[in-house]
């Protein structure tokens, strides 16, 4: 069984994503997943794997498996690249050559800014077996084109949630560098942060959710002259972490701040106050889901924003909201069914 996705580029959403696929996997499938660092996904979850960024290896692979699962994540979308889309439709095409049954797991659609991508997305998507989609916003465009499949919550919101002990613990920061930010738009979401640490008077730690994207990031804006003094001195940068070490720093957090889409859903999944800055509409719909406060990233932040802040700290999300997108994320365990073993 091929399990397709952005694996093994160490970001901590998407070995969550993994880790819950493996975890819905029908018992008696033996997955074999594409991987960038393989050693790193070998060494994790226990699989085989094959080389993710080698379309021609990967394609031989597919022809000793007997199904293809793109799992998790917006996988067809053309914001990484036009070729990013055009990998994924050389695997359905192949395995639907083959016979093989394409399923599409909690996936989201999109962006698709050229006319050329939403017609090649379009073709794809009539050739799945199955599909189940993370968010409305793709679940609608895809019927729009004429595209069934369920509906359900990220599929992260499976995994195992936390109890929160963070009531007096610090703040922390689950930011990644944003096009949007540069050069100097960081200055007043970092002077919020400065204001919230200050009068609260907590520590702060930074996170780097992506080990390569985010690590480094206070320090490349201390050295850009961005970090107040106060902010600076009150803060610490995190080695990279696993799920589990992730998942326990949220959980004694008195709030985490996060741009990370999931961050921001394992925040909440240990229990922690979340409030979301939002750089992508996916993350302003999961902060939306969760009912915690968001910021458009494009915009300016309003005045009032360390107040904002200091409203949600040591004050978790409603367990009624978080129940309910736990329960909404078993929906796409179900797309899955077509890989029981017959008997």
């Amino acid at each position: 069984m091929l399990l397709c996705g952005y694996y093994g580029e160490h970001n901590l959403g998407d070995d969550a994503l993994l880790q819950v696929l493996l975890r819905q996997l029908p018992a008696g499938v033996d997955p074999l997943v594409t991987a960038a660092d393989q050693q790193a996904v070998q060494a994790a979850f226990q699989v085989a794997t094959v080389d993710r960024r080698s379309l021609s290896q990967v394609l031989r692979a597919l022809a000793g498996c007997r199904a293809l699962v793109l799992g998790g994540g917006s996988l067809l979308q053309d914001s990484t690249s036009f070729r990013s889309l055009v990998y994924y439709g050389a695997l359905i095409t192949a395995a639907r050559l083959r016979g093989l049954p394409v399923l599409l797991w909690g996936q989201g659609l999109g962006p698709l800014r050229r006319r050329r991508s939403r017609l090649l997305a379009r073709a794809l998507l009539a050739m799945a077996t199955a599909i189940s989609w993370r968010d409305p916003a793709s679940a609608a465009l895809a019927r729009s084109w004429g595209i069934d499949g369920r509906l359900g919550a990220d599929p992260v919101w499976a995994l195992p949630p936390r109890p929160w002990v963070g009531a007096g613990g610090p703040i922390v920061l689950c930011w990644r560098p944003v096009a949007a930010l540069e050069p100097d738009r960081w200055r007043p979401w970092l002077e919020g942060v400065a204001t919230l640490a200050r009068q609260a008077d907590r520590p702060v730690l930074w996170l780097p959710f992506h080990g390569e994207q985010d690590r480094g990031l206070p320090e490349r804006l201390e050295a850009a002259g961005l970090l107040p003094p106060d902010l600076l001195e009150r803060s610490r940068a995190l080695p990279a972490a696993d799920l589990e070490g992730a998942m326990a720093t949220f959980a004694g957090a008195g709030l985490v701040l996060a741009m990370r889409l999931h961050g921001l859903i394992l925040a909440a999944q240990s229990g922690s106050p979340c409030a979301a800055l939002s750089y992508d509409p996916k993350v302003a719909a999961a902060a939306e889901g969760i009912g915690c406060p968001c910021h458009d990233l494009a915009l300016a932040p309003p005045p009032s924003l360390a107040e904002e802040w200091r409203a949600v700290l040591d004050q978790p999300p409603s367990q009624e909201r978080l129940a309910a997108l736990r329960k909404g994320a078993a929906a796409h365990r179900l797309t899955l069914e077509p890989l029981r073993p017959p008997g």
